[in-house]
């Protein structure tokens, strides 16, 4: 009775150690074919066209060129990443604590000392700032976004009573593109949700 039942598995342990030495070996660097047929190939090797090559996955053959850290370039790289991260991290902190937390109401003005740092790290930082302060500035106050009620934003209050929202990721994007320009996109598109503005 128990050989029957040993039988019965063979077959699946088989294409469970087929998908195994599929995943393993990397066969899935043609994108033309299918894995069962990879794990049944007979291990001589068939003429792959120059397209094929390009568009294929890594096989275990071409390892990943993962970055080494005692590569000098990849070294430099993941220094400057640490310096960017220091000089922004005190802005980003207190942002998020104005947005986030219970710190200010709705429809409530920043403190001074909050404003002026909101002003100089990120305000003038912004691409369109002259466009956003307009006529003048009067304050900076948080509140719930005109489209997006659920989303709380910071909103330059203009000295003739108008206001407009800014976004401070604008605003640190542009920043990181003026002090660290070799550095800014890919600092930006390893960092940042959106990549745009």
């Amino acid at each position: 009775m128990a050989a029957p039942l040993l039988l019965k598995g063979i077959p699946l342990l088989r294409l469970r150690l087929q998908r195994y030495n599929c995943l393993s070996a990397g066969i899935l660097s043609s994108p033309r074919r299918t894995w069962c047929v990879a794990a049944e190939s007979s291990g001589h090797q068939e003429e792959v066209s120059s397209a094929e090559k390009s568009s294929s996955v890594l096989t275990v053959r071409d390892p990943p060129k993962y970055h080494r850290l005692d590569d000098p370039d990849y070294r430099k790289w993941k220094d400057k990443e640490e310096e960017i991260l220091r000089d922004i991290e005190p802005i980003i902190s207190l942002v998020k604590e104005i947005l986030h937390s219970n710190r200010y109401m709705d429809g409530e003005r920043l403190a001074v000392s909050d404003e002026e740092t909101v002003l100089q790290k990120l305000l003038l930082h912004h691409p369109h700032s002259e466009d956003k302060i307009g006529c003048g500035l009067d304050s900076i106050m948080v509140d719930r976004h005109p489209q997006f009620r659920h989303s709380r934003c910071l909103f330059v209050v203009r000295t003739d009573g108008g206001w407009i929202d800014f976004s401070y990721q604008k605003c640190l994007r542009a920043y990181i593109r003026d002090k660290y320009p070799s550095h800014a996109e890919r600092f930006i598109r390893e960092h940042f949700k959106r990549s745009s503005g």
